[in-house]
C-alpha cells in the first residue's frame, strides 16, 4: 500500500485500507497518536501515509527512534537564560546551535547539575532580583519564569505593576539586555490564568519593551519527545530588526516510550510499599484504577471514587507504544502515577531523563527525590533543541518553512 505524503483521506477510507475499525483510529487520534484535520464540512481527514505508518509502528516495525536531536553547525548568536534548572532548555538551545552565555539558577542542586555537565558555562548562583544584567550582551534572553498570581489593582497594567512577581525579574533582565530575540515558556495553563488577563498583561509589557510578540502552545509529542507535555512558548522580536515570528512545525509522527526506553541504563528508583505493588500488579499495560476489581476501586480511591472527573492519572501504568503522560517531580503520587509498562514499579531516574530526551551522559545531583524533580520540571531537551532552531531562524532572517510556522509580520 502507498500513499503520497500530502494525500488526507476520511476515518472510513482509513478503516478500510488499514483494516482496523473507526474506533481503533479515534482511539489513536485521542491519544494523541495521529493528528486530523478537518475538512470544510467539519469531518475528520488524516494523512494516509502517517496512518500507515503508525500502523506499522504499532506492529512493532517502522518505528522512528529515540535520538537526542543535535545541529551539525554551531551559530554566533548567544542566550541568557534564566530560572535555568537542571538545563533542559540550555542543552536544547546548545544542541541547536546557540552559545550559553548565562544561566541564572537559584535551586542549589539545580546550579550543581549544571556545573558537572558544563564547567564551561556561566552559571551565576542567586535569586535574580540580585542580578544586575545592565553590562550583559547577549542575543537572545530566555526563561521559563513561574508564573504567579497578578495584582490588577493598579491602572496602566504596565511593567512596575508586575513587580513582585518572577515576570518583572524577566522583564527587567530583557529591558536591561536589549537582546534581538526573546522566549518564554510556561504551562498551559498560563492562557487561562484570571481569563486571560495575565497573559495579556505579559505580552502588553513585551511589547511596549520594544518586541513584536507571539505565543503557541507547543505539543512536546509532536517534537521528538516521547511525552505528551504541552508548553506555552511566547515569542518576541526587536522591532527595529523588522523579522517574522516563526514557531517550530509539529511533526507527524511521535515517539513511543518502548523506542525511548530502549537499553535504558540502569540507575536509581522509588518503590512501591507492598500494598500499593499488590495494587498495581493488577492494572494492565495502559491501564488505571477502573481496571481494579470494584471494591478495591472503592478502597483504593476513597471518598474520590464518588467525585466527578475520569481521575486517569491514579494507579496508572504506562503503555509501551505510546508516548509517556506528562512527567512529574514524583513518578508515584497518588494523582499522577507512572508506571513502568511492564514492571511493577515506578519509571527510575534514567528512564524519565530518557523520556526527557536527556543524553545518558547528563548527570543530575542531588537525592534520588531531588533529580526526580529536576528532571520533571524540566523543559524537554529535543523540544528545546527545535525552538533554538526557530530562534536562529528568526535571528539570522533565514526561514526553512519545511520545519517551521511563519508569521506575518505585524508591526505594531
Amino acid at each position: 500500500m502507498l500513499f503520497e505524503d500530502s494525500e488526507h483521506i476520511s476515518i472510513s477510507q482509513a478503516s478500510e485500507e488499514l483494516n482496523v475499525s473507526i474506533d481503533t483510529i479515534r482511539r489513536w487520534e485521542k491519544k494523541g497518536l495521529i493528528k486530523a484535520k478537518r475538512s470544510e464540512t467539519g469531518h475528520r481527514l488524516f494523512q494516509a501515509s502517517e496512518l500507515s505508518r503508525l500502523k506499522a509502528k504499532t506492529n512493532g516495525v517502522g518505528e522512528v527512534g529515540y535520538k537526542v536531536h543535535k545541529a551539525e553547525a554551531q551559530s554566533e548568536f548567544s542566550v541568557v537564560e534564566l530560572f535555568a534548572g537542571a538545563g533542559g532548555l540550555a542543552l536544547g538551545m546548545e544542541n541547536a546551535g546557540l552559545k550559553c552565555e548565562m544561566l541564572v539558577e537559584i535551586d542549589k542542586k539545580a546550579v550543581e547539575t549544571l556545573r558537572t555537565n558544563r564547567p564551561e558555562w556561566n552559571v551565576i548562583d542567586d535569586d535574580i532580583a540580585n542580578v544586575d544584567f545592565r553590562n550583559v550582551k547577549a542575543d537572545v534572553v530566555a526563561g521559563g519564569f513561574p508564573c504567579q498570581s497578578f495584582s490588577y489593582a493598579g491602572k496602566r497594567l504596565g511593567f512596575e505593576d508586575t513587580r513582585g512577581t518572577l515576570f518583572f525579574e524577566y522583564a527587567r533582565a530583557v529591558k536591561e539586555i536589549k537582546p534581538k530575540v526573546i522566549l518564554g515558556e510556561n504551562v498551559r495553563g498560563l492562557e487561562r490564568h484570571d481569563e486571560g488577563r495575565t497573559l495579556s498583561t505579559m505580552l502588553n509589557i513585551l511589547n511596549d519593551l520594544g518586541y513584536d510578540v507571539s505565543y503557541k502552545i507547543l505539543r512536546a509529542q509532536y517534537f521528538d519527545v516521547a511525552q505528551k507535555r504541552e508548553r506555552l512558548v511566547i515569542f518576541g522580536v526587536r522591532k527595529d530588526l523588522k523579522r517574522q515570528i516563526a514557531f517550530p512545525k509539529e511533526k507527524n509522527y511521535t515517539v513511543s516510550i518502548r523506542e525511548a526506553l530502549k537499553n535504558v541504563p540502569d540507575s536509581e528508583g522509588q518503590k512501591y510499599t507492598p500494598l500499593k505493588k499488590e495494587i498495581m500488579d493488577l492494572i494492565p499495560e495502559g491501564g488505571y484504577w477502573r481496571d481494579l476489581p470494584i471494591e478495591l476501586q472503592k478502597s483504593y480511591m476513597g471518598a474520590s471514587f464518588h467525585l466527578g472527573g475520569g481521575k486517569t492519572g491514579m494507579a496508572r501504568r504506562l503503555a509501551w507504544d505510546e508516548p509517556s503522560l506528562t512527567l512529574t517531580c514524583n513518578p508515584a503520587q497518588k494523582q499522577t502515577e507512572r508506571c513502568h509498562p511492564k514492571d511493577t514499579r515506578p519509571l527510575r531516574v534514567r528512564e524519565y531523563a530518557r523520556i526527557q530526551s536527556f543524553p545518558d551522559d547528563w548527570k543530575f545531583s542531588g537525592s534520588t527525590a531531588s533529580q526526580y524533580k529536576q528532571i520533571g520540571n524540566a523543559v524537554p531537551v529535543n523540544l528545546g533543541f527545535h525552538i533554538g532552531r526557530a530562534i536562529i531562524a528568526m535571528l539570522s532572517g533565514s526561514y526553512d518553512e519545511k520545519s517551521l510556522v511563519v508569521l506575518e509580520h505585524t508591526p505594531n
